[in-house]
């Protein structure tokens, strides 16, 4: 890998000249953004498509809620949808094309630090896929051999029938992830090294599916140097992710994994990973989910995501409590208690946290009909002083549904 430091304008200019070059470019991807700057769009992507009309650069634009896709024609009209681009304050440039990788990040001062890599294997002769009704890309392929280390896959990296629903798990997990790291990269999260890698904490990890997958992505597919702790409170599951880690390091040749036994809220980590950057807690069962936000707001971890499980705890408080006027109904059957218990948990945990100076999104990761527990929050630590009114709004709204959210007693918010 090949790394230089340059003129911002210098490191845009070789990016447009790989995104304008139809026969070579596979996809280009714009993320993040400049420290005190925000583009127009969270998330940006480029590839060449054949169209009856003849070949256009296809540019499809994320906000944050949907996709926007365009087609230019080859020429002024893509060279202008690029510059566009290239004129709004993206922190980070990926660059595919069929014999290298090229990744441009933006330094605070402004400057563009270039990494180039080649690509492995017979790919300079292949010409990019440019069908404009292609299969959707997957950040994992089918065979890559994490997901056979996994069981999601069969030896001839072909997913097996019964695991597909986890692998679209997988995928969407991935693809968040990915994002969140490259918005994140060069303003709340550091740079990491071979020697100081992103080290990501996996808090009730189980068996681990999303965050081999994560690890694996991220050091594979972005090239980051990556320390992957998971902690569990079965012994079991360490065990069985130790064997994967091991079946990975001999078939890849590297997979920094380590797994602790213990309690989400008690497990000590090793001395090197006492302030990691990334925390993660996927399906932790209803409290779980809140004693690893505490955990994570203790480290002050620059980024979190977290798919909470079932949400037992306010549930039971909204069945002893009177429910305020006039919202009787949203509590008089079971199945709406249920769900707005839901629904009021993950809001006092979203509050809670912008509360402690984290940005919140809270977002649909995967389509319910693979998984009912589809929502995630992603906190961005920013260190932003919490608004008085922010803090006036959680108060009322405990006070007026007379709960304890349990996230609340463990930042010492609230008395339990």
């Amino acid at each position: 890998m090949s790394s230089t430091t340059e003129p911002l304008a210098d490191g845009l200019a070789r990016v447009r000249a790989h995104v304008l070059d139809p026969e070579a470019l596979v996809r280009a991807v714009a993320a993040g953004r400049q420290k005190g700057e925000r583009p127009q769009w969270r998330r940006a992507e480029l590839r060449w498509v054949d169209l009856r009309a003849g070949r256009h650069l296809q540019v499809t634009t994320y906000d944050a809620t949907q996709a926007h896709t365009a087609n230019h024609p080859a020429g002024d009209a893509a060279a202008a949808a690029v510059d566009a681009l290239l004129a709004e304050p993206f922190g980070n440039w990926h660059v595919e094309t069929n014999t290298q990788v090229h990744q441009l990040r933006v330094t605070k001062k402004r400057d563009a630090i270039t990494h180039s890599t080649a690509v492995a294997g017979p790919t300079a002769d292949t010409p990019p896929d440019r069908s404009h009704d292609r299969t959707k890309e997957r950040l994992l392929p089918a065979d890559d051999p994490v997901l056979a280390a996994l069981g999601l896959a069969d030896a001839q990296g072909r997913i097996k029938p019964s695991r597909q629903a986890k692998y679209r798990q997988v995928e969407e997990f991935v693809r968040i992830l990915d994002v969140s790291v490259a918005d994140a990269l060069g303003n709340q999260l550091r740079t990491p090294t071979a020697n100081d890698p992103l080290r990501i904490v996996d808090l009730g990890c189980g068996n681990g599916y999303l965050t081999f997958a994560a690890h694996r992505f991220l050091t594979e597919q972005r090239g980051l140097p990556v320390r992957l702790i998971g902690v569990d409170v079965k012994q079991q599951s360490a065990e069985h992710n130790s064997l994967v880690a091991e079946s990975l390091r001999r078939e890849v040749g590297h997979c920094d994994a380590e797994f602790v036994v213990g309690t989400i809220d008690g497990a000590r980590l090793p001395e090197r990973d006492q302030r990691p950057d990334v925390v993660l807690a996927l399906h932790a069962c209803d409290t779980a989910t809140d004693e690893a936000l505490a955990r994570a707001v203790g480290w002050q971890a620059p980024l979190v995501l977290a798919a909470p499980c079932c949400h037992h705890d306010l549930s039971a408080q909204l069945r002893a409590a009177p429910t305020p006027a006039p919202y009787s109904s949203l509590t008089r059957h079971g199945i709406l208690r249920e769900r707005f218990a839901d629904t009021l948990t993950d809001a006092v945990r979203e509050m809670l946290l912008r509360l402690q100076g984290y940005r919140v999104d809270v977002m649909q990761f995967v389509e319910s009909r693979h998984t009912p527990r589809n929502t995630l929050l992603r906190a961005v630590r920013t260190g932003a002083t919490a608004d008085a009114a922010l803090r006036r709004e959680y108060d009322d709204l405990v006070a007026s549904w007379q709960v304890t959210p349990r996230l609340a007693v463990l930042l010492g918010q609230q008395e339990g």
